[in-house]
């Protein structure tokens, strides 16, 4: 979904936070991976990002910041408005954005496990059902990614709501198959933001309220709809994805309040849709923006967590992608 505009104030405070991280070092050697046939390559600027002055960001008891960048774009660049992420393979990961476009690229981590960078980065359209590539917004609104335990990928739409699965995630098919998603009548930008892969289907978030596990049979209400329609002051759920041990998912929250008051959170949810407490807080003067994307794996020591924003192709705000470690 499309926030309104963020001040330019509001990239200020990344400045300082780079000279913390700009001294990053000692990245593993990496191999260039190969684009495949039908992809575009694509490569931004990146700078460090970290989490901004003190007293915007609040972490958890447990939470630790493991490092984070800025994808810096150029104009008409498919690498804006990213709204969704999910991770695939080894450093791989998958993103979509809300005007059609499905990307892949590696993660970079320093010896340390810390993130710096990304690399590999490509594109390719999302394509209709008849395999001709999307060419219109009401048609390639892409707001939420699942990769099912038999690797294929899943996609949320909204305005013209529905769930596609466009086959295995490493080499998406050209003509996707429509699957089960909640009867609902959705406002138009207001759809199915969060969307998770669980054993035996996948859960559903629509951003105005209600969550649903669905299966190629019939979804079933978790959480239903608010009776009143909650306002962009209160938090919405953007994106989610599975807990790695499968007890529940995580989910990233976003809310809104004109002018300047962007704020983001990380939380769980259980599988009965209980909302655990805050696990990540940001807003000012800290690193924020409007983080829609999340991604979840599981590490030696816990859980990794990286979340991503959609900077609405606005050049007031940032394509970040910041990591998070969770201690279990």
């Amino acid at each position: 979904m499309r926030l309104p505009s963020l001040s330019i104030l509001s990239r200020l405070v990344p400045a300082f936070a780079a000279l913390a991280i700009a001294a990053c070092a000692g990245t593993w050697p990496l191999v260039p991976p190969t684009i495949p046939p039908g992809w575009t390559p694509a490569s931004p600027g990146i700078r460090p990002a970290g989490l901004g002055l003190p007293g915007g960001a609040r972490l958890a008891e447990g939470v630790r910041f493991a490092g984070g960048v800025e994808l810096v774009l150029e104009a008409g660049s498919p690498l804006h408005s990213l709204s969704d992420l999910k991770l695939i393979g080894d450093g791989g990961f998958v993103s979509v954005s809300d005007a059609g476009d499905l990307v892949h690229g590696h993660l970079v981590l320093n010896r340390g496990g810390r993130l710096v960078g990304v690399t590999g980065l490509a594109w390719r359209r999302l394509t209709l059902s008849d395999g001709t590539p999307i060419a219109d917004k009401a048609d390639g609104d892409a707001e939420g990614l699942a990769i099912t335990d038999t690797g294929d990928l899943l996609v949320s739409f909204e305005r013209d709501h529905r769930i596609w699965n466009y086959g295995p995630a490493a080499a998406p098919a050209n003509s996707p198959t429509p699957v089960r998603h909640p009867d609902v009548a959705f406002s138009p930008n207001n759809g199915m933001e969060g969307l998770a892969a669980l054993d035996a289907g996948w859960r559903v978030a629509g951003e105005s309220g209600g969550v649903w596990d669905c299966t190629p049979a019939a979804c079933v209400v978790v959480a239903p709809v608010p009776a009143e329609a909650l306002d962009d002051g209160a938090y919405r759920i953007t994106g989610m994805d599975r807990e790695p041990s499968g007890n529940g998912v995580f989910i990233v929250q976003r809310s809104y309040r004109p002018p300047l008051d962007a704020r983001a959170q990380v939380r769980h949810m259980t599988a009965d849709g209980t909302l655990g407490p805050a696990l990540i807080e940001l807003k000012l003067p800290g690193t924020t923006d409007n983080f829609e994307g999340i991604a979840a794996v599981a590490r030696d020591d816990g859980t990794r967590l990286y979340i991503l924003s959609d900077d609405n192709n606005n050049p007031a705000q940032r394509t970040l992608l910041l990591a998070f470690d969770i201690q279990p």
